[in-house]
């Protein structure tokens, strides 16, 4: 994740913070009724991020993080408050858990609260869950996926995705503070300090980066073995979205981790390429 500043409480709807994104590239061609609430998750993960991420006083950031809470909460409860009227709608429609979305809220509280720096795996797997498996959670119910398979996609393809952007956001992080490799990568590969400038600039940060690429991969594979097995129409965007995460990671690799380390994106006539195939 990056800084940025943080967004009002009461600011446009929420569907509407989605135009412009590469998120909205890929979730326009779905239908109507999944494109708007997919537009409305995001909305919500992209209020929240942007709240962690800000430049607010941490208890200021804790407590509009609190409020999405109660938020979600008055959602649940029928009297959501009408800038919330569209995201409590497609909960109804889509039958969508509350506690998906608090733990998304969870989430992002774990950046706000502190800079994290080198958690340990367990942590590490925990943010994970939060801030990517959770909203996977929220999306699958909106794909129309059984529950088990959709569960379990949500896992795999959210850790493969958030994996993929610790290591893609590696310089990012740092120039705020944060560093989300694990300790143990760290140790194996030698390096004794969390200081993210330092770290970033060692040169076994290879070796520390090594196994959560093959991590990633390991989840790429199993979200890739689920989507083979469920209805094509049910996994087109998980699909799209794996595909070209994938293609990160493996320009990633082909990159390697020494600084310089630019920015490793995907072509548009790639991205198009995979619209294409995963759509036809």
């Amino acid at each position: 994740m990056t800084a940025q500043d943080a967004i009002p409480l009461d600011a446009q709807p929420l569907a509407q913070k989605a135009g412009g994104s590469s998120f909205y590239a890929g979730m326009r061609v779905l239908p109507k009724e999944q494109r708007e609430a997919m537009f409305e998750i995001y909305g919500f993960c992209r209020a929240v991020d942007d709240i962690a991420d800000g430049d607010l006083p941490r208890l200021e950031r804790l407590n509009q993080l609190q409020q999405w809470r109660n938020d979600i909460d008055a959602i649940y409860a029928g009297t959501p408050p009408a800038r919330l009227k569209g995201l409590a709608a497609i909960v109804r429609q889509f039958d969508l858990d509350r506690d998906d979305f608090i733990a998304v809220i969870d989430g992002m509280e774990m950046d706000a609260v502190g800079d994290i720096r080198a958690p340990d795996m367990h942590t590490l797997e925990l943010y994970c869950d939060r801030v990517a498996c959770a909203v996977g959670r929220l999306s699958v119910r909106v794909f129309g996926l059984g529950a088990d398979d959709g569960r379990l996609l949500a896992d795999r393809l959210g850790r493969a995705l958030q994996l993929t952007n610790i290591l893609r956001d590696l310089d990012e992080d740092a120039e705020i503070g944060r560093l989300y490799l694990p300790s143990e990568a760290l140790t194996q590969a030698g390096i004794e300090t969390t200081d993210p400038a330092v770290v970033l600039a060692h040169p076994a940060l290879g070796r520390a980066c090594a196994p959560i690429v093959e991590r990633a991969r390991m989840y790429f594979r199993d979200a890739e073995a689920i989507m083979a097995r469920s209805p094509r129409r049910n996994v087109r965007a998980p699909r799209i979205m794996g595909a070209v995460y994938k293609l990160i990671l493996d320009g990633l690799v082909a990159r390697g981790f020494a600084p310089p380390r630019p920015r490793v994106r995907v072509g548009k006539p790639r991205l198009i390429w995979i619209l294409l195939s995963k759509f036809i």
